[in-house]
């Protein structure tokens, strides 16, 4: 969006006689308590004169900030501020780090508005959090023991305190630092165990979490806050009691419809579905007119597999969100998009059940805007799964795409029912033909990649997972994709590592990645990196290809039992796997 130049000149403070108030330096000390400064008395400004040149610098900044050029900009007010001791020069250069995600950059603008403007909670508060995110934690505790301490609003102090220790990488240390933090006078407070409760959690202490949460409860009774914590946090310690602590928090408090939903979703998640439909049912007495329970009540239900029920309680919300929309007369009401999510819902009970042609009636039926699109490409989607190819690609002909985004799904998904079928070539055909028109879309290029590496094209999937990473640089699965096929041929190794190094920096819970890193340390012979990766990434996703790998780090560490009980488990996942079989005529194992 483009400035205008009011906006531009809107930094500034601007007087009649032309000139700009510019703060005094003397900072006081922030991070470090060795470090002492002379304070500024509030509202000790003087004059500088506003010349041609600053206003000039101004304006270049501004106008890099609107082409996206964020570091110039940043750095350009930064000067600024540094010559003219402005704190709110220094403030708009710590936006445009912020903008340009340079965290160093913004940390070092966060300071020097602090020290510009030493009364100023936000940008002290800024300081210390960037400071916090970036590892430099000495002298935090006491710097936020301070502000507490002078603080006229306690809860607030304690609330941003809690908010600068969250950056902190080292969660153990963030709790530390908090404890030393809060001054007893602030111990009363129920934000003050609040905060606590969080911290112990991040540094994974949920016994502590929960002690506190309780704390916060008996300080303040009616807390939802504590409320949830108390069942966020004790169900990973004592869930029985958790759920029970939260049922008679409900008693007493039974208009708590946000605590109510959320030990709904605990309920569901623990599979106690029952319990689950119990609670939907209590609200529903309490608030009979609130037919989205309808909704929820089918959803827990799709979950237990109780079909037939979920069927009726949808077919219900849909004529309750019909005569709605008709009684209301209105074509952009929710009404019709509450409809439709029950019809993508029944659509998902039809498929579990194996009735497709059920799927695809409903699908037809989904008449809001917003999903329309969507829902003919699923159904493209199931008739390819029904065998029929040319029906797919006719509904997929006769969309009409309103922009990019929309005409690379309708490639995208046309390629993978071609590949799906087996038919590699037209799915190839397809996408080379939606590079060239669409030639700034990764995931074109990425699943074009994919299918030149199953046609064993290497050259050419080595060029799209480049041109991928080029037009993404932030694209996990491109790195690891070239980094695995590297491994899984055995060549360039080195190259490879710095693939999945690079990989797993972006993505280090990702179950495939991890996959590839164990691939790789079996292949340079490092058997023992090969299994904690391997058994990570088994443990996250239990998959045939996964099990191969595993099996065979096994077995080449002479635990040939163990072996081929994972091979075992993964044949049980997929008996027809191609990585998994190939492995096992490799080694001579059968289990017939």
């Amino acid at each position: 969006m483009k400035r205008s130049l009011c906006s531009l000149l809107a930094v500034l403070s601007c007087a009649g006689s032309g000139s700009v108030a510019f703060a005094q330096s003397g900072p006081p000390a922030i991070l470090d308590d060795r470090v002492e400064y002379i304070r500024l008395n509030p509202g000790e400004l003087p004059s500088v004169s506003l010349t041609p040149d600053i206003l000039y610098r101004i304006l270049v900044a501004e106008m890099a900030s609107t082409r996206g050029e964020y570091g110039t900009a940043s750095q350009l007010m930064l000067d600024l501020a540094r010559e003219t001791s402005d704190p709110r020069l220094a403030k708009r250069a710590f936006q445009f780090a912020m903008a340009e995600r340079n965290m160093m950059r913004a940390l070092g603008a966060a300071r020097e508005w602090a020290l510009l403007a030493p009364k100023d909670p936000e940008a002290i508060a800024s300081s210390l959090a960037l400071a916090a995110s970036n590892g430099q934690t000495a002298g935090l505790a006491g710097a936020l023991r301070a502000r507490i301490e002078k603080a006229d609003d306690k809860e607030q102090a304690v609330a941003q305190a809690a908010t600068i220790v969250s950056k902190m990488a080292d969660k153990s240390l963030a709790l530390s630092v908090l404890e030393q933090a809060l001054l007893p006078a602030v111990r009363s407070l129920a934000i003050t165990h609040l905060a606590l409760a969080d911290a112990a959690w991040g540094a994974r202490r949920p016994e502590r979490a929960l002690d506190e949460a309780r704390k916060a409860l008996v300080l303040d009774p009616d807390s939802d806050a504590a409320a949830q914590r108390i069942l966020e946090y004790g169900l990973q310690v004592d869930p029985a009691a958790a759920i029970a602590e939260t049922r008679k928090f409900l008693v007493a408090y039974p208009e708590n419809r946000q605590l109510q939903l959320m030990l709904i979703n605990r309920l569901v998640g623990r599979q106690d579905f029952d319990g689950a439909l119990a609670q939907v049912s209590m609200l529903r007495r309490q608030t009979p007119e609130d037919f989205d329970l309808l909704y929820t009540e089918a959803e827990i239900n799709v979950r237990a597999k109780r079909f037939e029920r979920a069927e009726a309680l949808l077919r219900e919300y849909i004529q309750v969100q019909t005569q709605r929309r008709q009684s209301l007369n209105d074509q952009a009401s929710n009404a019709m998009a509450n409809a439709s999510d029950a019809r993508l819902l029944l659509v998902q009970i039809a498929e579990q059940r194996g009735r497709l042609d059920q799927a695809i009636a409903q699908l037809d039926l989904i008449d809001d805007p917003a999903l329309r699109f969507q829902a003919q490409v699923h159904k493209a989607v199931l008739q390819a799964r029904q065998g029929d190819l040319n029906l797919a690609r006719a509904t997929l002909d006769r969309l009409k795409p309103r922009n990019d985004r929309e005409r690379s799904v309708v490639a995208l998904t046309q390629a993978s029912i071609y590949r799906d079928a087996g038919r590699t070539d037209m799915a190839v055909s397809v996408l080379k033909k939606a590079d060239q028109q669409l030639p700034d879309t990764p995931e074109i290029k990425y699943d074009l990649g994919m299918l030149y590496e199953r046609q064993g094209k290497y050259e050419e999937f080595e060029q799209m997972m480049l041109e991928v990473i080029e037009l993404d640089p932030e694209n996990a699965n491109a790195y690891n994709s070239l980094g695995y096929t590297l491994v899984d041929r055995n060549i360039r190794l080195a190259e490879a590592q710095e693939l999945l190094e690079q990989a797993i920096e972006l993505e280090p819970d990702n179950p495939y990645i991890q996959d590839s890193v164990g691939w790789y340390f079996y292949r340079v012979k490092d058997y023992q990196a090969a299994l904690e990766y391997l058994e990570r990434s088994w443990r996250q996703l239990p998959a045939a290809d996964v099990a191969a790998h595993l099996g065979e780090v096994l077995w080449a560490m002479g635990r040939k039992e163990q072996a081929r009980a994972i091979w075992q488990e993964g044949l049980k996942l997929d008996a027809g796997n191609e990585t998994l079989l190939k492995t096992l005529k490799r080694f001579g194992v059968s289990f017939q």
